[in-house]
């Protein structure tokens, strides 16, 4: 067992050797779906070095209640620092710590609107097609939020597609 973390250890020390050529901007669309609900995000990032930037997400979600005939909206502005590393070529895998505040409706049982705000990270993977000529980006990731105040309080989670126009 002592081996095999340490070789764990050492594989994740030798990953973090490697930085990615960040793209100074991309702009784009980050397609959303999570237990807060789906939806769509207007992405963009900004190159802060060589292997460290920061994404801004606008975006907003609905989710469907079944059975219930009722919606939950939710539109937040998030911002999180990535750190970005090169696994092969346009290949990277990136991963990042941020926060979140947003506006929610509930139209359930009653009506309430209010402010919500949240903390937490972003992992991911992403090909940037411009080795090959295009400025384009794609990538999957995760973003678990933490929501500590407001009506979408507790853990979210959900996974993302974006697609992004660099420059």
């Amino acid at each position: 067992m002592k081996k095999q973390l340490i070789a764990f250890l050492s594989c994740v020390a030798l990953s973090f050797l490697g930085t990615a050529q960040v793209n100074p901007h991309a702009i784009g669309i980050r397609g959303v779906s999570g237990n807060f609900g789906s939806g769509a995000e207007i992405s963009y990032q900004h190159g802060l070095g060589s292997a460290n930037r920061l994404e801004v997400d606008l975006g907003w979600r609905r989710h469907y209640v079944k059975g219930h005939n009722h919606y939950h909206g939710h539109s937040a502005l998030s911002v999180i620092y990535h750190w970005v590393w090169n696994i092969e070529g346009g290949l990277n895998w990136f991963a990042g710590l941020g926060g979140q505040v947003g506006f929610y409706n509930y139209n359930e049982y009653y009506n309430e609107d209010g402010i919500t705000l949240g903390l937490g990270g972003q992992i991911g993977i992403e090909y940037d097609f411009n080795d090959l000529g295009a400025p384009i980006q794609l990538g999957l990731d995760a973003r678990p939020m933490w929501g500590f105040i407001g009506g979408t309080s507790g853990i979210g989670y959900g996974g993302a597609f974006s697609l992004r126009y660099t420059f």
